[in-house]
């Protein structure tokens, strides 16, 4: 009886070596997602009045979770009654990434009319009331949760990609991990970088003169902040574009032997760009023919 009992705990520890193991390989394949979620959410979290910033991340975080939530079910189904359905999400999905990988990358050259143009939107001051802020902050969350929740799909789906195949309480253990680490990783790492003006600000008012270290690190660190969201924002753009062009390569046989010569990143590139292109072309067309058929 005994034998029995720790050679059922050794099954145990057997099964959480392997699953932390292949938790590490699907958190690296969605690490090009994870980032452009980080790069999202540091853009959406910041903006608000310093004491508006980490509650609205909070609604944030907790929007994500509730993702996950209901998406994780819907993975697993599919991958114990119709695996082909993983893999059909997933390329969507690509669509989706590599539109708006291309679709940043075409606003970047050719940004909108209104940017760049002169008109004074920006010096234009406008007292909103406690209402009208409160609807704003509102938007601007529920279109972060949306983002989120695109996103979500996609690590799940892909992390998903990496154990199809597995007995099903190995798929479970590996993705709800995956998901568990995208949540507070992403979100807590966004919450350092929101305040990182704040904790700034802190040790420039601890300093006693301008010339000491705490005084130069506190510029350093509120001056630094908007390149560190940029910085995201651009890695994250590059990481739309390889991840959409990764899961087309590996998923379409064509495409699998496309350009074969070059190293695989620079080909995912490629492949997500083009991918991208077309299918910004399809929704551009889409939309002027709309415009026409609604003028009628």
């Amino acid at each position: 009886m005994a034998s029995g009992f720790f050679a059922l705990l050794d099954d145990i520890a057997s099964l959480m070596d392997d699953v932390v193991a292949m938790s590490k390989i699907s958190t690296k394949k969605t690490a090009g997602i994870l980032g452009d979620d980080l790069a999202v959410n540091a853009e959406k979290a910041t903006g608000f009045i310093a004491s508006r910033e980490l509650p609205v991340l909070w609604a944030i975080t907790k929007g994500s979770a509730l993702n996950k939530l209901i998406i994780l079910p819907i993975a697993f189904l599919l991958s114990a009654f119709a695996p082909w359905g993983v893999t059909l999400a997933l390329i969507l999905g690509g669509f989706y990434l590599a539109f708006e990988g291309f679709e940043k990358v075409y606003h970047f050259f050719l940004p909108h009319k209104h940017e760049g143009t002169g008109e004074n939107h920006s010096e234009v001051k406008t007292i909103l009331s406690k209402e009208e802020v409160a609807i704003a902050e509102k938007m601007k969350v529920k279109s972060a949760i949306f983002t989120d929740f695109i996103l979500s799909v996609e690590i799940i789906i892909i992390a998903l990609g990496t154990v199809i195949g597995k007995p099903i309480l190995f798929q479970v253990l590996v993705v709800s991990i995956v998901a568990i680490v995208a949540t507070i990783g992403v979100y807590g790492i966004v919450a350092l970088i929101v305040r990182m003006d704040d904790f700034g600000l802190k040790l420039i008012a601890l300093s006693v003169n301008k010339k000491g270290i705490s005084h130069i690190i506190g510029n350093l660190l509120i001056r630094t902040l908007p390149w560190v969201i940029k910085g995201l924002s651009v890695i994250g753009t590059l990481a739309l574009l390889l991840v959409a062009g990764g899961i087309f390569v590996h998923n379409i046989d064509f495409l699998h032997h496309f350009l074969e010569m070059l190293p695989s990143f620079i080909r995912d590139f490629i492949v997500g760009l083009g991918v991208g292109f077309f299918v910004f072309i399809l929704v551009k067309v889409f939309v002027f023919l709309n415009k026409k058929l609604l003028k009628k």
